[in-house]
């Protein structure tokens, strides 16, 4: 595990932006994305920090976490379902197949649990026992384990702006995929969380949920884009203190970026509005978390990229001959 002391410097210097000399750049909130001939993207993971649906922050390795550990992940389930990577480049880089995403995000879920409006605890609680195209059972208990996982798909943005909730049924009959290349999907994404839950399990955590992408490649095929398994793309807890506290109803022990999401309501902003200045130590506990999830995960450790990333990264991508 890095020191504290070797992360504090890195606060002024996390990477933020970076100006790639290749034209078409997308840019996403913690990603930026260069289309390159013969059907390949490269994928550069900043340390932007997103929450709110809003970015907050940038916090040193957070980029090359999310980079390594899902290429990672990607390498580990390539038995499931086949995925866009091609190689690393770079610690903060991944060159991949320019596959097309689908319309949705398929969202598999573990646990009755959250407090958001597209949360299944939080439509359970208002009295809802249809979600998602699911019956539930009255009894039901916050955090509880459901008894097999559920998908429950959302649109990307709608038109409110805001991911729009769907049933399975729902993503056939509006159009948005196939059947067959849903039932694809389904039974990918469901591979994927047991997988998730196997290694989550022997790491010491319990994958909660997590959000999944798919698209098709150039030449048709379904394939599993984005990321995979990330603490920002999945909710985990800490599975030796899970019991205790759910039989003392307490809260379970996160273990991914919920506590920055804490830190923040403690202040009273939850999205709107300007956000309040945090203190460092936040971002160098961020820092940790982030390294820390992908050594427990991976079975690795972590090997920090240096800083300044941007002469680094084009460095590496002079040499792999993408610039």
């Amino acid at each position: 595990m890095i020191p504290e002391e070797q992360i504090i410097p890195l606060l002024k210097e996390a990477f933020t932006d970076v100006a790639i000399p290749l034209p078409g750049r997308i840019s996403g909130k913690v990603r930026e994305s260069y289309p390159l001939p013969d059907n390949r993207r490269l994928l550069v993971t900043t340390d932007r920090l997103s929450a709110f649906d809003r970015v907050l922050a940038a916090v040193p390795f957070k980029g090359q976490v999310l980079n390594q550990l899902s290429a990672w992940w990607f390498t580990q389930t390539r038995d499931i379902i086949n995925n866009h990577l091609v190689s690393l480049p770079d610690p903060n880089a991944l060159l991949a197949v320019d596959a097309g995403p689908f319309p949705i995000e398929v969202i598999v879920r573990g646990y009755i649990t959250g407090v958001t409006s597209t949360a299944l605890w939080y439509r359970y609680s208002i009295g809802e026992r249809e979600i998602y195209g699911y019956t539930f059972p009255e009894g039901l208990h916050k955090n509880e384990p459901l008894l097999e996982p559920i998908i429950t798909p959302t649109t990307k943005g709608g038109i409110t702006g805001h991911d729009e909730r769907l049933t399975c049924r729902q993503v056939v009959e509006q159009g948005y995929l196939d059947g067959d290349t849903w039932d694809m999907v389904s039974t990918a994404a469901l591979a994927l969380f047991k997988r998730g839950q196997q290694v989550a399990s022997r790491a010491g955590l319990i994958l909660v949920d997590t959000k999944y992408e798919f698209g098709f490649s150039p030449e048709g095929q379904v394939m599993l884009i984005d990321e995979v398994h990330t603490p920002d793309s999945s909710r985990f807890w800490k599975a030796d203190t899970y019991t205790t506290l759910l039989s003392a109803e307490e809260e379970p022990e996160n273990f991914d970026k919920e506590f920055i999401r804490i830190a923040y309501a403690r202040e009273g902003y939850r999205g709107d509005g300007a956000a309040p200045a945090m203190p460092d130590d936040l971002w160098v506990a961020v820092s940790r978390r982030y390294i820390q999830i992908y050594e427990s995960l991976t079975g690795q450790e972590f090997l920090p990229g240096p800083y300044p990333v941007t002469p680094r990264l084009l460095t590496n991508l002079e040499k792999e001959g993408i610039l």
